[in-house]
């Protein structure tokens, strides 16, 4: 067990949806009120997110908080000890071990706050974030605005046609669609094959 928690307070929290859509804001704001509960807690990101300076996460708010750049999942359960509260942020970036690091730091005490993209660029799921939204106690979807409809959007669709998994970038390669939108894109981007 990590320091001397009660394992009954444990649990874990997934905050999911498409790109632009509030993600990290929200993992912001859950960590910052953890802070004024006067909870102790630490962020980690992968990293593979470039995006951020490497010593923290920052919305497109522009709200920040410090963070660990971590290799794998592993990482994260080494540095966690003597923490209330445990920040990942961009989750579909690690593997599956992501899933038993995040179920054990939960069965040993601690809040953990998941925070990534729950569809890839295909729409498919993404990474170990099915699984982690399969063992959570909560999970808030969060949704940006379809740039072409206007309605929710629950997809991030990239620009270009670069058939990486993973391609980190922002609002030149990605835009958030809604269902209908996403679709039309991509059945225009198969014709064009």
């Amino acid at each position: 067990m990590i320091g001397n928690k009660n394992n009954s307070k444990g649990r874990l929290e997934v905050i999911c949806g498409s790109m632009f859509s509030g993600k990290t804001e929200e993992l912001i704001k859950r960590l910052k009120r953890a802070a004024l509960d006067k909870e102790k807690f630490v962020v980690f990101k992968p990293k593979t997110d470039s995006r951020s300076p490497k010593n923290k996460i920052i919305s497109h708010g522009k709200n920040e908080i410090g963070a660990r750049v971590v290799e794998n999942a592993q990482e994260i359960y080494s540095c966690s000890k003597n923490y209330d509260v445990i920040g990942i942020d961009e989750a579909q970036f690690f593997d599956q071990d992501l899933v038993a690091v995040c179920n054990k730091l939960a069965n040993d005490g601690c809040r953990v706050i998941v925070s990534g993209l729950d569809m890839d660029y295909k729409g498919n799921p993404f990474g170990p974030m099915p699984n982690l939204m399969a063992c959570a106690e909560e999970i808030t979807k969060v949704h940006a605005v379809c740039i072409d409809t206007g309605e929710l959007a629950n997809y991030s669709y990239r620009k270009n046609t670069t058939n990486d998994l993973i391609l980190v970038g922002e609002k030149k390669e990605y835009e958030p669609l809604s269902r209908g939108a996403f679709i039309k894109r991509m059945e225009k981007r198969e014709k064009k094959k």
